[in-house]
């Protein structure tokens, strides 16, 4: 009996400590994992003011994009936030302006999945503004399953990350044109590497969202690189670069349903960036002079990064640019670079 009892107390006691330990090496990791996303950010520390300028960042009702307008605020410009949901838009723009003292912060719906609303937007800003210093093309969606259809026949990641932003830049251009060293930031990420675009599926409605967020932010460097191309050749002393904020925690993922959701959330919690972590290479590139005069170039961590030698290939970009074009249904006297 007592023998029993002791090999069953020794088990219990084991099974104890390996549980304890167990414990003590996760936290250790994660605590590492933590400390060195916080070690090897990128952080922007430049003073330039804003003030006189004006800056669009869309999809700024959260995450990055918030932290991204909150900044460019405080610098003293003025912040067009282009937003789809109006209520936690109102929301973020009167944090943002109780934050940085800075009232000329003006909130515009403007829903990337729809070419109408991008096209009023658009007319909206033409009319009211006599310049724009810095586009952010920020706002993105990560659906997971869902598959979804746009008024306009799109798939509704890349109407949404992709074919929408393509139409607003153009849009945009007069009044980009008419202001001197005028920027178009746009926010893609590494992530492109686990995707590939099919010219001849450009409208893929009937893949896998989850899969179709790494073939937008594939697209969105094509269409950055040939953006930044095609106004060095016209001179219009616009410049144009892509990103990779990071690995970020923020509202992006709140579209991954249970119980996928259950680890990621401890990933984002333990091993993501902060959003504002996450904001500095667009503030970067929206403000330091350190990037005046670069463009067609991809950074991350507030540095320029190396891209795959295929999605700078040429030829597919201008097939691409194309093909773009005909899905926005661009009128031919719409601007172009």
């Amino acid at each position: 009996m007592w023998y029993s009892e002791t090999l069953s107390c020794l088990r219990t006691v084991n099974l104890v400590a390996f549980a304890s330990y167990t414990v003590v090496v996760a936290t250790v990791f994660l605590v590492t994992v933590k400390l060195y996303t916080w070690m090897t950010t990128g952080v922007y520390r430049g003073t330039r003011s804003m003030k006189g300028k004006t800056v669009i960042v869309t999809g700024c009702n959260s995450g990055i994009g918030k932290e991204t307008a909150k900044d460019l605020a405080k610098r003293g410009a003025k912040v067009i936030m282009a937003c789809r949901n109006m209520e936690t838009g109102t929301k973020a723009k009167d944090e943002i302006i109780n934050e940085t003292g800075n009232s000329n912060v003006e909130l515009m719906t403007l829903d990337l999945s729809s070419l109408n609303s991008v096209r009023q937007f658009a007319a909206k800003v033409n009319k009211q503004e006599s310049r724009l210093d810095v586009l952010v093309n920020n706002a993105g969606v990560a659906n997971t399953f869902g598959k979804k259809i746009t008024e306009d026949g799109l798939e509704m990641t890349m109407a949404t990350n992709q074919y929408g932003p393509f139409l607003l830049t153009h849009l945009l251009l007069p009044l980009l044109k008419k202001t001197a060293s005028s920027r178009i930031v746009i926010v893609a990420s590494d992530l492109y590497k686990l995707g590939k675009l099919n010219l001849t599926k450009p409208n893929p409605t009937n893949q896998l969202p989850a899969y179709l967020y790494y073939v937008s932010k594939y697209a969105n460097i094509m269409f950055s690189m040939e953006l930044a191309r095609k106004l060095k050749e016209s001179n219009s002393g616009i410049t144009c670069n892509c990103l990779h904020p990071g690995m970020i925690d923020s509202g992006i993922w709140r579209n991954v349903p249970i119980p996928f959701n259950w680890g990621l959330l401890l990933i984002t919690k333990t091993m993501f960036k902060t959003t504002e972590q996450g904001a500095q290479t667009s503030i970067y590139l929206s403000v330091s002079e350190d990037v005046t005069g670069v463009t067609g170039k991809y950074f991350k961590d507030c540095k320029e990064a190396i891209l795959r030698s295929d999605v700078l290939d040429e030829v597919n970009a201008k097939k691409y640019w194309e093909i773009c074009e005909q899905l926005v249904k661009l009128q031919p006297d719409d601007p172009r670079p």
